[in-house]
């Protein structure tokens, strides 16, 4: 099955992929991989997911925040590649929530990101990955997830 035909069996659309938001690049291509810029949980109308993970927000809307922020992953891919079928394999995700210093389930908030890809990708969605929390994160957005992808010519 096609990731397309995945995330529509998933039920999920992905959104507009969103602009940057400062002086960089949404995903730089070298070679066979692809390096997309740190991503955040905005809805599709623009609407960011905020808060302090810990405090005003719980795991369980982390997660979500960080599925969301899977999904803005997804449609910069998509439309870097013209064409999902052309990741090779997600190879490695950095995310980072935005917690309480004494919050420690950061990987199961980024659970979020990784449960979507490999249900996208299947065995090639599996990747390396490191969660960690920070004190804060731009327009205090719950969670911000960086990825390096493999991808075909």
């Amino acid at each position: 099955m096609s990731p397309d035909a995945r995330i529509e069996a998933l039920g999920l659309t992905l959104p507009p992929p969103p602009a940057p938001i400062a002086t960089y690049v949404p995903f730089v291509i070298e070679g066979n991989l692809m390096f997309l810029s740190g991503q955040g949980p905005r809805e599709a109308d623009g609407t960011l997911r905020t808060g302090k993970v810990g405090a005003d927000v719980g795991i369980e809307r982390a997660y979500d925040d960080a599925r969301l922020t899977g999904l803005n992953l997804l449609a910069v891919t998509q439309a870097a590649l013209g064409d999902l079928s052309r990741v090779k394999r997600i190879v490695k995700l950095l995310g980072m929530v935005n917690a309480v210093p004494d919050f420690g389930a950061h990987p199961k908030v980024i659970n979020g990101c990784s449960d979507l890809l490999i249900a996208v990708f299947g065995e090639e969605g599996r990747h390396a990955r490191s969660a960690v929390g920070f004190g804060s994160l731009p327009d205090n957005i719950t969670v911000e997830i960086e990825a390096v992808v493999a991808i075909r010519p």
